[in-house]
């Protein structure tokens, strides 16, 4: 697979939909597994391993959402997306969900079987964490592939032989025939070849794969080899790093951060002034909080209140299916934003500034999705709400004008403070505890931004931080990692808001099969 990149594992998607790795990254899936039926699908067969996250997620948290707007062909931001499964029904594809046991490894597991009236395929995929995706076979043939390359598949007779001008060529044995799965900037042309078939599947990432990509580093400590005594800021790292990976000038990464941000600082605004959503624990609440901090009835947290608001403001935004972005994860998409652009506006910052902010928390990203995962179904929120601290504390770091070794220590000791935190939806949904777990990730950001400011030692590297919360992940129970089997997802008022919200949704049902 491709080398992590900012803005395709990091800083994005934008999207709509309560979870990352089920939303974002479902739709991905389902829009590969629509090329591969040549956009002409009658019939799904959705199946999740029972002893994965999926089965008791799928719906509440979106994955059903996303996975059907991909088998539509619809991008993640669409505004469509909540009426996704009525859509289905309508467009005559009938589907099926089921339970299996089969043993799948990764808990975020998709298994589809695709028919329309002339073929049939099967292709099973994983989601792994903030809205990226990893396709493991078709039609039962290891076939790799991460959405960021053109992907062209054809089935060719054993014998035959061929050359491509291609960034990688794979052979695989299909029983009677041979599939060739080349990966390019552009779909092959294959009209000389004796095809007895031929798939094309467009990429889903913004920035594409390539063949010899060559990034300056890939962990913390490579880093600091690289960059050596010259201090280079984190932000000005993080602008080589992703010229390396994208093929991108300077000003495009900057100008890719900015659009990013202009997209957040919409949606914070929609937010205060207020949103809805039927299918919803909370309400809108951050209107009130923004009217108490203006007539000086909070108590005094200086610009802390202003992120405590701008955080609360896309946490509600993200609930009622409005556009967010997903930094690092959906489930943690407010901390990293809502501290950067509460505080950046707070100290009369431009957007210049905030783009500088958020491309060092990218790098922080960088060097932890690299060594481990954004996805709570493998590392609880530690893997979500901390890396957004860790990210947020970097970003903080740069917007006083700290150095690059200050950003790190400032990202080393947020993450460490996170350690161990479970991920425990009330209700089956993405937003309580997550709201108060965004606002912690912030605050603490800033805590230790301030810290780092200050000197502080943060004792631990920032590797050996995201080594130890990988190993504390392997220990944590399959209940407390976003399952909604463990914490507060059990309690009996999470359960009794839980059958209220479902009672509501069935009364409402279309009969679309969804349910």
């Amino acid at each position: 697979m491709s080398a992590v990149s900012i803005f395709n594992d990091v800083i994005g998607p934008v999207m709509r939909g309560p979870s990352s790795s089920h939303c974002a990254a479902a739709l991905r899936i389902g829009r590969l597994a629509r090329d591969l039926m040549d956009e002409e699908i009658t019939e799904v067969l959705v199946e999740f391993d029972r002893a994965g996250s999926l089965p008791t997620t799928h719906e509440s948290q979106g994955s059903d959402m996303g996975l059907f707007g991909g088998l539509l062909g619809w991008d993640a931001d669409d505004e469509r997306l909540p009426d996704s499964a009525q859509a289905l029904a309508d467009a005559g594809i009938k589907l099926r969900i089921e339970t299996v046991d089969v043993g799948d490894p990764h808990p975020n597991t998709y298994r589809l079987t695709l028919r329309n009236a002339h073929e049939q395929h099967t292709l099973i995929a994983i989601s792994t964490g903030g809205g990226m995706m990893e396709v493991l076979s078709i039609d039962g043939v290891p076939m790799p592939m991460d959405g960021g390359y053109h992907e062209t598949l054809i089935w060719l007779p054993k014998t035959t032989s061929a050359e491509f001008e291609a960034d990688e060529v794979l052979h695989h044995d299909a029983g009677e025939c041979q599939i060739l799965q080349v990966k390019s900037a552009a779909f092959l042309d294959t009209h000389h070849l004796p095809v007895i078939a031929v798939k094309r599947l467009s990429p889903v990432l913004p920035v594409p794969s390539r063949k010899d990509i060559h990034v300056p580093f890939t962990s913390c400590t490579e880093m600091l080899t690289h960059d050596g005594q010259r201090h280079t800021p984190l932000w000005r790292l993080a602008i080589d790093y992703e010229m390396a990976r994208g093929n991108f000038t300077e000003r495009e990464v900057i100008d890719k951060m900015i659009a990013i941000i202009r997209i957040l600082r919409k949606s914070i605004t929609s937010g205060i002034v207020g949103t809805h959503y039927e299918d919803r624990v909370l309400g809108h609440q951050s209107g009130r909080f923004n009217e108490l901090m203006q007539a000086g009835k909070l108590l005094d947290g200086g610009a802390l209140n202003r992120i405590v608001l701008y955080v609360t403001a896309l946490m509600e935004v993200k609930s009622s299916m409005g556009v967010i972005v997903a930094a690092p994860t959906a489930g943690a998409c407010a901390a990293l934003p809502g501290a950067v652009i509460g505080m950046a506006e707070a100290l009369d910052k431009s957007e210049e500034d905030m783009a500088q902010a958020m491309l060092a928390a990218g790098l922080i990203g960088v060097f932890i999705a690299t060594r481990w995962t954004f996805a709570a179904e493998v590392g609880g929120c530690q893997a979500e709400g901390g890396a957004a601290s860790s990210m947020a504390a970097a970003a903080l770091v740069t917007l006083a004008g700290g150095t690059r070794d200050q950003g790190i220590a400032a990202a080393s000791m947020a993450f460490q403070s996170m350690l161990g935190l479970i991920c425990d939806p009330i209700a089956n949904r993405v937003e309580a505890p997550c709201l108060g777990k965004n606002v912690m990730a912030a605050s603490n950001a800033l805590s230790c931004a301030n810290m780092a400011l200050a000197g502080f030692d943060p004792l631990i590297p920032l590797d050996e931080v995201i080594d130890a919360a990988k190993n504390v992940a392997a220990m944590m129970p399959r209940e407390h990692r976003c399952t909604s089997l463990g914490g507060l997802a059990i309690t009996p008022t999470s359960l009794e808001i839980e059958r209220k919200l479902g009672a509501r949704k069935v009364q409402g049902c279309s009969g679309c099969g969804c349910h």
